[in-house]
C-alpha cells in the first residue's frame, strides 16, 4: 500500500519548451544566410559583359559605376539617367574629386560608339581613370 500512495501523491511536471536553444539555433541559421549570400551588383540591368582572358582582380573599392545597355539607356550606379544629367554628374564629380575611377559595364552587344561616348564625357571633366568591367 505504501507504493500506492507513493504513486498518488507524486504530481507530474508540467511540459516546459525552452525557447533560449532554439533562438540560438535560428541566430547561427541567419548568420549563415547572411554571410554566404551572393550580392550582384549590376542585378537590376540585363547586361552580358564580354569576356577577357587577361583581365586583372577588381581592387577600387571607391568608384562610380557607369552602365550601359545594349540600346544605348545610360545608368549611373545603377540609376537610370539621360545623357544631360549624366554630363552633370560627371562635372561634379570631376570638380570634387578628379582622381575617382570610373567603371564602365557595357554589354558585349553595345555599339563602340556609345562606349567611346562615354569615355569622352568623363574625360571631359578631367575623370582619367577609367576602366572596363569583364566576366
Amino acid at each position: 500500500m505504501d507504493t500506492s500512495s507513493d504513486l498518488i501523491h507524486r504530481r507530474r511536471r508540467q511540459p516546459v519548451i525552452n525557447i533560449v536553444p532554439l533562438v540560438d539555433v535560428l541566430t547561427v541559421l541567419l548568420f549563415f544566410f547572411l554571410v554566404t549570400m551572393q550580392f550582384k551588383q549590376v542585378s537590376a540591368l540585363n547586361i552580358t559583359v564580354p569576356k577577357i582572358e587577361t583581365a586583372g582582380e577588381n581592387e577600387i573599392q571607391e568608384q562610380i559605376v557607369i552602365a550601359l545597355s545594349p540600346e544605348g539607356a545610360f545608368y549611373l550606379n545603377d540609376r537610370s539617367v539621360e545623357k544631360p544629367e549624366l554630363e552633370a554628374a560627371m562635372q561634379l564629380a570631376g570638380e570634387l574629386t578628379p582622381d575617382m575611377p570610373i567603371l564602365l559595364v557595357a554589354d558585349e552587344e553595345v555599339p563602340l560608339r556609345f562606349v567611346t561616348e562615354v569615355m569622352d564625357i568623363c574625360r571631359s571633366h578631367r575623370l582619367n581613370k577609367i576602366r572596363l568591367q569583364s566576366r
